[in-house]
């Protein structure tokens, strides 16, 4: 008899803002009614990436800073599945930068989520990428992700949403698994989610979010308007979430739609001896 696996308690200190990423990703996935045996949760390195753990679907912890190679791996090897990719701004923007980078330039359809505390939590409060100068005595400039994406031309849905703001946070996770699952490309959504323990953000970043949507000139679908556009928010102290790219062209821009197409995709093939006699037959011939 097969049995599901059980989810257990999470393990995150209480306040932590992965909770809010938690229950938003429960909350987008059960709004658009998808199937528990067709979700993919691939989980990254630090307290983020335990998050599987606490979800009854199909969960992977991946090596550090490969998660976003692991996920693109599934979800071209089945197009079907859901694939979400969930880790720390630790995870994702040191070790893993190489794959964050190429991830827009491949345009899979997957969610890759970003909890980002700016501070290495797991191993006690270090700096991470995006600590503020002075933060442990960091003296490097903050990574910024979203400028980052947004530089990057390719078709990709891109927003940052605050633990603070649960419901603003679930409807930007519902519209991105919406974008993943009609094969549009790659969603990436960062996330404000405050360490309590170790770098307490909450009523800072309360007071400076600022939802781009309110600001006059916002048009998602203009790549270097909302540059500039978060550029100048971030440079006047305050900080940009919502969505900041949404392509204008709804296309099947996926690169697994581009490599698969409507096919069952590699892992469901028919693989057989009898059935693929003569591509096996000309593929030895031309080995000769």
């Amino acid at each position: 008899m097969v049995q599901n696996y059980k989810p257990v308690q999470p393990i995150w200190c209480p306040g932590c803002g992965d909770f809010g990423v938690l229950a938003a990703v429960k909350r987008a996935a059960a709004g658009l009614s998808i199937p528990t045996h067709e979700f993919v949760l691939v989980g990254g390195i630090g307290c983020s990436g335990s998050i599987h753990n606490f979800m009854e679907v199909n969960g992977i912890h991946a090596l550090h800073g490969r998660l976003l190679a692991q996920a693109v791996g599934v979800k071209l090897a089945n197009p079907s599945l859901t694939v979400v990719a969930a880790g720390g701004d630790g995870d994702g923007y040191a070790i893993g930068m190489g794959h964050f980078i190429h991830a827009f330039k491949k345009n899979v359809s997957i969610l890759y989520i970003v909890m980002n505390n700016e501070t290495y939590g797991l191993t006690k409060g270090q700096a991470s990428p995006t600590s503020e100068i002075g933060f442990e005595g960091n003296v490097e400039s903050p990574f910024m992700s979203i400028l980052t994406a947004l530089s990057i031309p390719a078709p990709n849905f891109i927003a940052r949403a605050f633990s603070g703001d649960p419901k603003g946070m679930t409807a930007i996770l519902t519209e991105a698994l919406k974008f993943n699952r009609e094969g549009r490309g790659f969603a990436f959504v960062e996330d404000l989610s405050p360490c309590v323990t170790y770098n307490d953000m909450y009523k800072l970043w309360r007071e400076k979010v600022l939802d781009v949507s309110t600001l006059e000139g916002y048009d998602p679908t203009d790549r270097k308007a909302m540059f500039r556009l978060c550029l100048e928010t971030t440079e006047s102290g305050r900080i940009p979430i919502g969505v900041m790219h949404r392509p204008k062209v709804a296309g099947r821009d996926g690169l697994e739609v581009k490599l698969v197409g409507d096919g069952p995709g590699p892992v469901r093939a028919d693989i057989g001896l009898e059935t693929n006699r003569a591509a096996y037959q000309k593929l030895l011939a031309g080995l000769s």
